[in-house]
């Protein structure tokens, strides 16, 4: 008697299943990020030697009595148990607390300056995106041509460069050397200009900003895009698409390129979260109005409620981007989906 071993067909509902559990996994891992991000965000900065009682009155001649009357108004005499407590309730109601300083909400001051921070990280990584991918592929298609070596050694120099120094170099040799551009702020100081003036006005202001922002950040997407698309040269349906009769442009473009943009996706989208994270030097240098110098201030005080309001939002951005490059790399990789 023959026996006939069946296997069990895969069905549909398994096949969709993969995705609402790859969706809870992902939630899931985010999530206890961002708890991990909100203690540590409280604890870290509790650790700092100041005061900030003492900083308020510093310059003041005032009794140990007022200092403890300004610790007990901040909440600052209460057990860390309890601080978190309170720290944690008042986060899931958007309220990140008060500065002393600015004498105003933190989540007020995050806002206020988030538009200029994502004006300066959108533009530089939407330049970065584009230059270097656009020339890291077309570095791997002439690999050892001169354009290859120019292209790959610029950006292994800039990639190396402190983001600081190189705004340092460029403020002074094109601010305050050539007055070819403005050395800080958003706009020219008491100038009236709307419309389409003020935003000419703000466009020159970017430019040294946004450009030492792409100089170090571009050179990690040309590598990364030169190495893929290097490993794709040698696959099997580029020698088919040639046999076609397809021109190398159209070859390199509808295929190669489009294969070697899956290792890109996640680093595009990591790089855009620690755009903004990373923005403090840029800012601090340029004395750009967004978060990364808000941050710098808080620090020169420091400021308990800002550097905490700051630090939790700088790394919420990194864990959502990272959560969104995940969702885009399985929609890419037909692979993933069958995971």
């Amino acid at each position: 008697m023959t026996v006939i071993e069946t296997v069990p067909a895969v069905s549909e509902d398994s096949k969709g299943s993969s995705l609402p559990r790859y969706l809870a996994l992902k939630t899931g891992g985010a999530l206890i990020s961002l708890a991990l991000v909100v203690v540590l965000g409280f604890f870290a900065f509790r650790v700092l030697p100041a005061d900030p009682a003492i900083n308020m009155t510093r310059g003041r001649q005032v009794d140990p009595g007022e200092v403890e009357r300004l610790r007990s108004q901040m909440g600052l005499d209460q057990p860390l148990i309890v601080q978190f407590g309170h720290f944690v309730r008042d986060l899931f109601t958007g309220d990140l607390g008060s500065s002393y300083v600015y004498r105003r909400p933190v989540s007020d001051l995050i806002m206020e300056h988030l538009g200029p921070t994502l004006l300066l990280t959108g533009t530089a990584a939407l330049i970065s995106v584009v230059l270097g991918l656009w020339l890291g592929q077309k570095a791997a298609w002439r690999r050892g041509s001169w354009f290859d070596k120019i292209n790959t050694g610029l950006a292994l120099m800039f990639w190396s460069v402190p983001t600081f120094w190189l705004g340092l170099i460029l403020l002074l040799v094109f601010g305050g050397g050539l007055h070819w551009f403005p050395t800080g702020g958003m706009s020219t100081a008491a100038s009236h200009d709307t419309g389409f003036a003020y935003a000419l006005d703000v466009a020159w202001h970017l430019v040294l900003p946004v450009t030492t922002m792409v100089a170090v950040v571009y050179a990690q997407y040309l590598m990364v895009m030169r190495a893929s698309v290097l490993e794709e040269m040698s696959a099997d349906y580029l020698t088919t698409a040639r046999a076609k009769g397809l021109r190398e442009d159209l070859v390199r473009t509808r295929h190669a390129v489009p294969n070697a943009l899956l290792p890109t996706v996640t680093l595009i989208f990591l790089t855009i979260g620690l755009l903004i994270g990373g923005a403090v030097t840029v800012e601090t240098v340029f004395s750009w109005p967004g978060l990364g110098y808000l941050t710098y201030k808080g620090l020169s005080a420091p400021v308990l409620p800002l550097l905490q309001g700051t630090f939790v939002v700088f790394s919420a951005v990194v864990i959502v981007m990272n959560f969104v490059a995940d969702l885009v790399y399985r929609v890419l990789d037909p692979r993933l989906k069958s995971a």
